[in-house]
């Protein structure tokens, strides 16, 4: 069984020997709900790229401190995958938010679509945000990625229609569409943006917004998904298809 891992703040100048200590809620989270305990193996990351192991080497309820055993650094992966999430209603979001990490999605961007149901507005908008960002986090620690994912600031059509403007591989679902997605070209560098619309569809206005800018609809294949699962379906049929699952 893979070590547990917790978030630490920058692991970028520590060093085998050297103790690393974890403080506030992550480290109350580690002690009094997953029940770490002085002399077990954990795994820290800074969520940017670098982990370090090591045995716990004190804890209470509000400090872990690790002693470290080895430091491990990887670069951010290639293609990076970008997922334009229409905002959907209830807890589908968080339920996208965590499959889309999972798989290795590299930027979520909530979109506030012309037919999503859900509105993020105010407050609303700031707890929304900080769920999807919370359920990133967990998600990643989770998956032991060492390169967490980032959720942006609510998108506007004109925000996403930039985004796709900018990708390597432009990519819109639509199951209208009439090409698949499997028909579109392998990627090794560069960003794959993928736009994902709500439950009642992307609009024609929408569609022909990013048209203009070279990203035409696709479709996944014959069944509909919603849209807490079509973005994981294609990222994952994509990244299959990269240096990343290789």
């Amino acid at each position: 069984m893979t070590l547990p891992v917790f978030l630490a703040a920058s692991l970028e100048a520590v060093t085998a020997g050297a103790t690393v200590e974890v403080t506030g809620d992550e480290a109350r989270h580690a002690v009094v709900v997953r029940r770490i305990r002085v002399g077990e193996r954990v795994g820290l990351t800074d969520g940017e790229g670098t982990t370090v192991v090591g045995p716990v080497a004190a804890a209470s309820k509000s400090s872990m401190s690790v002693t470290v055993d080895s430091v491990s650094t990887v670069p951010a992966e290639t293609p990076r995958v970008v997922v334009v999430q229409a905002i959907p209603k209830g807890d589908r979001g968080e339920l996208a938010v965590e499959m889309l990490t999972e798989v290795g999605v590299d930027l979520i961007v909530p979109w506030a679509a012309s037919r999503s149901v859900a509105v993020w507005r105010g407050d609303r908008a700031a707890k929304s945000l900080a769920k999807w960002r919370a359920t990133a986090r967990e998600a990643a620690k989770q998956a032991r990625r060492s390169w967490f994912p980032s959720v942006a600031e609510v998108a506007s059509t004109q925000d996403v229609v930039a985004l796709l403007h900018n990708a390597a591989l432009p990519v819109v679902l639509h199951e209208a569409a009439s090409g698949p997605l499997a028909d579109l070209p392998v990627l090794g560098r560069g960003e794959i943006v993928i736009v994902v619309g709500p439950e009642g569809g992307i609009s024609d206005e929408e569609l022909a917004a990013f048209a203009e800018v070279g990203a035409e609809p696709v479709r996944l294949g014959s069944s509909v998904l919603r849209t807490s699962t079509a973005g994981v379906a294609a990222a994952a049929a994509l990244l299959s298809r990269t240096p990343r699952w290789r």
